[in-house]
């Protein structure tokens, strides 16, 4: 299957900006930590927000051509089973990460703690039974996501620290909150996919007349008016602080759009997805600009995703709260190009063998089929 060059760039941006956050905390000294503060709205928008929705739309573009590919040698229950233990190897690894990041905390809760990877893996496993539904069931499941998860955090708050069963949910649900908690960001994955039904629906059109009709009248105006009504509305709700359970002490004086975790950061966010993916996906059917040398950029980032986010873990220690703001920032930029630098000598050298998600893939869709063989 070709690759769809936009949504390696979002993807590529969306592993870029958790890169560049993490590292930010990780090296400023505490007295600088406040620049930290100021741009951890724009990179939770633009990292996790991001990498989920366009999870969810990649998920669905692939489960589209599985479909199209059942056959006697390929069947429906082994793309079944090839999909859920994608999800559970994903588990997996997730479950391995947040053991490593209990042991270094010395605090064993940290075992259930919602990282990018727990939440991909449990968003992969809820999404299975919806990704036959139509579109527009889907979005209406997505939209009482976001309000049950509005509500039940605002309840099971009160239990958080608690040996009783408010408490045991909240820790479930909800450990931590300044994470990515599945309640609070499967709604992204779930309209990732209905955005991904379209996309595929588009590149089937084989009349190139009608296909840019297609995607004009039934993606490119729907998703950037929502978008943009989305980005509107997220600035204009404000809701009581005392609401956003979610909210960081430091970030009161902030509008909600820009506190992570409200219904108003979500719609927001939301419509920023919509916003970039819809030009994206536009300018590179229309081939209006030529991407190929950013492209390449965020395209080793994307590529080696999974990879990627476990890797760049090695440089915690490197400036451990030690750089201030003005020297951060050099060093910041000349480490994200060596990263991208060895990405590439990666690509360039073992190609797949380095991609922890294509070997998750292949090791998914051989014991899927391994599976169905021993059933016959």
């Amino acid at each position: 299957m070709k690759r769809i060059k936009s949504i390696d760039i979002l993807r590529g941006f969306a592993i870029v900006c958790m890169f560049l956050y993490h590292i930010q905390i990780w090296w400023l000294r505490e007295a600088d930590l406040w620049i930290t503060n100021v741009m951890y709205s724009s990179y939770a928008i633009l990292g996790t927000t991001g990498f989920l929705f366009i999870s969810g739309v990649s998920t669905m573009v692939s489960h589209r051509n599985r479909l199209m590919k059942i056959s006697e040698s390929y069947s429906k229950k082994t793309m079944r089973n090839e999909y859920l233990l994608r999800a559970f190897f994903i588990l997996i690894i997730a479950l391995f990460f947040n053991i490593f990041v209990a042991i270094g905390s010395g605090d064993i809760t940290d075992i259930w703690k919602w990282f990018i990877l727990l939440t991909i893996s449990f968003s992969l496993f809820m999404a299975w039974p919806l990704l036959k539904t139509s579109k527009s069931f889907r979005i209406c499941v997505a939209i009482i996501f976001w309000f049950v998860d509005q509500v039940l955090v605002i309840f099971l708050a009160s239990f958080r620290g608690q040996l009783n069963i408010g408490g045991i949910l909240f820790y479930i649900f909800y450990n931590t909150l300044d994470q990515d908690p599945v309640l609070t960001f499967f709604t992204f994955f779930l309209i990732g996919t209905v955005i991904g039904d379209i996309i595929h629906e588009i590149l089937q059109k084989e009349n190139k007349i009608e296909r840019m009709r297609f995607l004009k009248e039934r993606f490119l105006l729907p998703c950037l008016m929502m978008g943009i009504i989305l980005i509107i509305c997220g600035m204009t709700i404000q809701l009581p602080y005392s609401l956003n359970k979610g909210s960081f002490d430091w970030m009161r004086n902030f509008p909600d759009f820009l506190n992570r975790g409200t219904l108003s950061w979500m719609i927001y966010a939301m419509g920023i997805e919509l916003t970039l993916i819809s030009i994206l996906f536009n300018i590179e059917q229309h081939e209006i600009i030529k991407v190929d040398k950013s492209y390449k950029f965020f395209f080793y980032f994307s590529y080696y995703s999974f990879t990627t986010y476990l890797l760049h873990n090695a440089l915690y220690f490197l400036f451990l709260d030690v750089l201030d703001i003005y020297n951060f920032f050099p060093i910041t930029i000349i480490t994200l190009i060596v990263f991208e630098l060895v990405l590439k000598l990666l690509y360039e050298k073992v190609g797949a063998n380095a991609s922890l998600k294509v070997q998750i893939g292949k090791l998914s869709a051989g014991l899927a089929k391994r599976i169905d063989e021993m059933s016959k």
